[in-house]
């Protein structure tokens, strides 16, 4: 067997905090073959050459990070973001396996065939492992188990309109039509859960400033995600056997509805986003499109709740919800947060987001692996071999710098449109290099990419 031996004074095994131990990978597999609980020598390992060495001293060896919910748009809005571009600044936070939306590109993931097609564009573009969730719109019931049976991690809908025509918003008909299909199979519905149950009446109001950040807030309140997630809990009595999840959840208001649901014994998970545990409304300047994402950014204290709720399992996981477009549609010049589109861009700098932020909150580095690697690998039903260090695991991998600090700039970012809330921040801890089932893909140390041919697989 060629071996690849990876060792340090902490590392992260099994949910138990940091302690010193080494990693030996099987190179052909890429697979884990064994963990020993103690720094080994090279003495012990006379065999392997210093290329397949590796020792990272101080630094921290964590599991890869499986970011379960990117939109990398393409094909169809590959100008937006891509394969190559988004798998590329993944690796570069990280991110080892990510899982794709079925929204925003052209065609969504909404029929086999449409699978396939983006299968078939992924094919040698993607730098980390990529997975693929369907979607669930009007009248393509008779495609989800179709779907399952070709791979999909499982299905996501609208309970509100998306922004993109191709991907329209289910009701409550449409939802029980897909969850008597899908009942029974092994497989999770997720929820974009925010319903207008307003009428739209014509308004005498004045009209509100498009530029100020409130005006966005006021249109997106609490009450639209607590009256999705009450009809989502209703329905799930109904068909108790099938895992729902609800996606980037923003609104504290919610979160009792979460906690009874989970008390009563449904199989409910539910995640939450990096910048909603970071940014605040408050700090939040006046025309400022990039700070847009849906549901929104809220309060500090709402951000609080949040935390408490990760904290106590309410909130099962972590994710990017990496949303980006072209510039033009962000409205950067004229500052016009109402009319531009939502999405925040994160791919590369969500571990040290969270990082930072749980440092302030007292969080260890194996809770937020837990969030951002196991938990999340979990949901996507990759968790028999993505998300933690052991034996007969992918041997996906980061050396982390703890201590690192560093400016976020237009020139670090590698998604393609290069517009995120962040830049100009100061952010604490840092991947310095990332490996896939053992293989060195991302280095910082040696300015950035360590291979010219990407060696992602499609999951």
């Amino acid at each position: 067997m060629s071996k690849r031996v990876f060792t340090a004074k902490q590392v992260l095994l099994d949910g138990n905090d940091p302690v010193p131990a080494t990693i030996i990978v099987d190179i052909t597999s890429g697979r884990i073959v064994d963990i020993k609980p103690y720094i080994c020598t090279r003495l012990e390992y006379a065999d392997v050459d210093d290329t397949n060495w590796i020792d990272a001293g101080e630094k921290l060896i964590l599991p890869g990070l499986v970011d379960a919910h990117v939109h990398l748009n393409e094909p169809g809005r590959t100008d937006w973001e891509g394969f190559w571009t988004g798998t590329r600044a993944a690796a570069s936070g990280g991110v080892t396996t990510l899982v794709d939306m079925p929204l925003n590109s052209i065609p969504p993931t909404t029929t086999v065939e449409n699978l396939e097609i983006k299968r078939k564009t992924a094919e040698g573009q993607c730098w980390t492992d990529v997975a693929f969730w369907g979607g669930v719109i009007p009248g393509n019931q008779d495609h989800l188990k179709p779907l399952v049976d070709a791979g999909v991690k499982g299905f996501k809908c609208f309970l509100i309109e998306s922004g993109v025509d191709e991907f329209p918003c289910v009701d409550e008909r449409d939802l029980r039509l897909a969850m008597q299909e899908l009942h029974g199979c092994p497989t999770v519905l997720c929820f974009h859960a925010e319903l207008d149950k307003s009428e739209h009446a014509e308004s005498h109001t004045e009209p509100q400033d498009p530029t100020l950040y409130s005006t966005f807030l006021s249109s997106r309140p609490q009450q639209l995600e607590f009256d999705a997630i009450t009809l989502i809990t209703s329905l799930h009595k109904q068909y108790p056997s099938l895992r729902l999840h609800i996606v980037h959840l923003s609104a504290a208001l919610a979160l009792p509805l979460i906690r009874a649901a989970k008390a009563s014994g449904l199989p409910l998970t539910v995640e939450t986003c990096f910048h909603y545990l970071y940014l605040s409304a408050e700090h939040i300047p006046h025309g400022r499109p990039e700070f847009k994402c849906c549901p929104p950014v809220r309060e500090g204290t709402n951000r609080d709740a949040l935390w408490d709720a990760l904290l106590d399992g309410t909130i099962d996981c972590v994710v990017s919800d990496h949303s980006p477009c072209v510039a033009s549609l962000k409205k950067i010049d004229e500052g016009d947060v109402m009319s531009a589109w939502g999405g925040i861009s994160t791919l590369g700098l969500g571990l040290s987001l969270l990082y930072t932020e749980g440092s302030k909150r007292g969080v260890s580095i194996r809770q937020i692996v837990d969030w951002v690697c196991k938990k999340t690998a979990e949901h996507a039903g990759l968790a028999h071999r993505k998300g933690q260090l052991k034996v007969g695991y992918d041997a996906d991998l980061i050396i982390w710098d703890s201590k690192a600090e560093f400016k976020v700039t237009k020139e670090s970012l590698n998604f393609k449109n290069k517009l995120t809330p962040y830049e100009g921040l100061t952010l604490r801890g840092r991947v310095r290099k990332t490996f896939l089932r053992g293989n060195l893909i991302y280095d910082a140390d040696a300015g950035g990419f360590a291979s010219r041919t990407p060696g992602g697989m499609l999951l």
